[in-house]
């Protein structure tokens, strides 16, 4: 379907197109909106705020260091590695402000997955936090990484209170590890040392590239998408089209730099990086960092000290957070926006979270390789559960059978996707690409889809992940969505298992609730609830899932320990 099929299904408010014309480089867009809202706060943590025109000064001071203290070169690539922390933004926009792509690095990697992404993408700089110290120190000899700026978690904190955070967190907590590093430069001398000095502008254009962003590590090897900056602000304009809905009363549902944004999930992976480091600098609009999203009493403590007004999570971090005895007692009168991605949302979580704040939870879809947002939910009443909602404006979709063939409105097949934020490529595999992306631009998502007649997606599931019983497809997200409906369970996972009769039979994983549950109550519900050869097989009693640090199951894990 051309991006037309959607324009009169689109609420009140969001435009059927954007101007790809308004930005030229994501830098604009930064630079724009660092003055426009000079005044206003960007980003708080760990009870320190910057204000727009703080976040202008350290990202420029920053890529000034790059570019008189380093030869690094427009187009080198440079590696960030930290959590949620103040120090993230500023050297993102910093390393793209000096022309360098950035190379978003998971923290929890461990030194097989850090070598491999390092030597891939041919980092030549790293940024991270000295709590991984000790393992930059094991893989820096097998990479082609020459500048190392080392963070601290209390470098922008009030001197004082800086120095005492960081020897917490080495001699109390002991999150640090000994290790080495001599010629690592600390993160705030190298703010010092660009400080005196201008920031060169350099020119980058919509058709560059802007992040590797890796994707596919629970798959097989980790694949860079390039993204560039076109796809970056495409992205950016689209996203922020859909938060242009209007509210019952006629009014915006957001106001442009007024809203308080919080951001648990990790910035380095490509849902918040657009949504809470990209889309917020066209709105203004302030965010609040989670460092450790996993503690969630320390989450809730944090949650208390402000009026927010949006929150983006995925359904296991709103399971947690309701779970909380303290989460019901928390402000929600300013929540209007509550969206949730990167992994299948369960009906019975959006309804239980409605009933507990008052507000939606509003289901999208999307990739790392479409930069990532695809779909989008309306918000408020026209919110359609179970479905991940129309296509964002410019975006054209469709549904292939097996064979390549488009299927028509209402029928089950792979979807795909065409449009500006749709990637590049991927980084020195051309042979990966053309697998993925045809000559007329269509991305194959390897996603099971059915777009209904009224325009609605729905994400029926991962082509991979379908298990096949007799001959019937079976479908986890399915099998999932019922089983948490019940009130004993905490979290479930459903996979496919070798079967001698029917060549894979369902096998379920579950964490119950406090308070207990057997097997045989839950054999009992699925047979009240499932036509015969959906009904899982085998189910295992779990305390926990394995997750990525995102917060997806891991079925391959589970598979596994079959």
């Amino acid at each position: 379907m051309q991006p037309d099929f959607w324009n009169d299904k689109r609420p009140a408010g969001v435009p059927n197109e954007i101007d790809l014309k308004t930005y030229k480089s994501v830098v604009e867009v930064f630079e724009r909106s660092c003055k426009k809202f000079a005044d206003r706060p960007a980003f708080s943590n760990l009870g320190v705020t910057l204000s727009y025109a703080e976040l202008d000064r350290l990202s420029a001071a920053f890529a000034a260091y790059l570019q008189r203290n380093t030869d690094l070169k427009p187009g080198d690539r440079i590696a960030v590695q930290m959590p949620n922390i103040l120090q993230y933004p500023i050297a993102v926009f910093g390393a793209l402000r000096a022309g360098l792509v950035v190379v978003n690095t998971n923290p929890l990697y461990t030194a097989r997955e850090m070598r491999h992404q390092f030597k891939d993408s041919g980092a030549r700089a790293l940024v991270y936090v000295n709590l991984f110290g000790k393992l930059v120190q094991e893989v820096l000899p097998d990479t082609g990484i020459e500048y190392l700026i080392e963070a601290r978690m209390g470098d922008l904190l009030p001197p004082l209170k800086g120095l005492l955070v960081n020897a917490v967190v080495k001699h109390v907590k002991k999150m640090v590890p000994d290790y080495s590093l001599p010629a690592a430069v600390r993160f705030t001398e190298a703010l010092r040392l660009g400080r005196g000095h201008a920031l060169q502008p350099v020119k980058v254009g919509l058709g560059d590239l802007a992040v590797l962003q890796y994707t596919g590590g629970t798959t097989g090897v980790a694949k860079g998408a390039m993204l560039t900056h076109g796809n970056l602000v495409a992205n950016m304009q689209q996203v922020n089209a859909c938060l242009s809905q209007l509210a019952a009363d006629g009014r915006p549902l957001l106001k442009e730099g007024q809203e308080v944004m919080i951001a648990p999930l990790p910035l380095y992976h490509i849902y918040a990086f657009t949504a809470n480091c990209m889309c917020m600098m066209v709105n203004g609009n302030h965010n609040v960092l989670i460092t450790n999203p996993r503690d969630i009493a320390g989450f809730v403590k944090e949650l208390k000290n402000w009026r927010f007004s949006a929150l983006l999570g995925l359904n296991t971090l709103f399971v947690a957070l309701m779970e909380h005895p303290e989460f019901k007692n928390l402000d929600f009168s300013n929540l209007k926006v509550t969206n949730s991605g990167g992994t299948a949302l369960v009906s019975a979580t959006a309804e239980r979270w409605k009933a507990m704040t008052g507000c939606s939870v509003v289901e999208g879809y999307g990739l790392t390789e479409t930069s990532p947002v695809v779909t989008a939910n309306p918000y408020g009443d026209l919110v359609r559960l179970g479905s991940v909602g129309i296509p964002v404006p410019g975006t054209a979709l469709k549904v292939i059978d097996a064979d390549g063939r488009e299927l028509g409105l209402g029928e089950r097949g792979e979807l795909c996707v065409k449009g500006p934020q749709v990637m590049k490529g991927y980084w020195n595999r051309p042979e990966a690409t053309a697998e993925t992306l045809d000559a007329e631009g269509w991305l194959k998502t390897g996603d099971i889809a059915v777009i209904d007649p009224d325009g609605f997606v729905r994400i029926v599931d991962r082509k991979k992940d379908l298990i096949i019983v007799s001959g019937f497809n079976v479908y986890p997200n399915e099998i999932e969505d019922v089983v948490m409906a019940h009130p004993k369970v905490a979290n479930c996972a459903a996979v496919g298992v070798p079967d001698e009769k029917s060549g894979e039979a369902v096998k379920l994983f579950v964490v119950p609730r406090e308070g207990g549950l057997t097997v045989d109550e839950l054999k009992a519900y699925c047979r009240e609830n499932f036509t015969g050869y959906k009904v899982p097989r085998q189910i295992v009693l779990k305390d926990a899932l394995p997750m990525t640090p995102v917060g997806k199951i891991l079925r391959r894990e589970l598979r596994e320990t079959v």
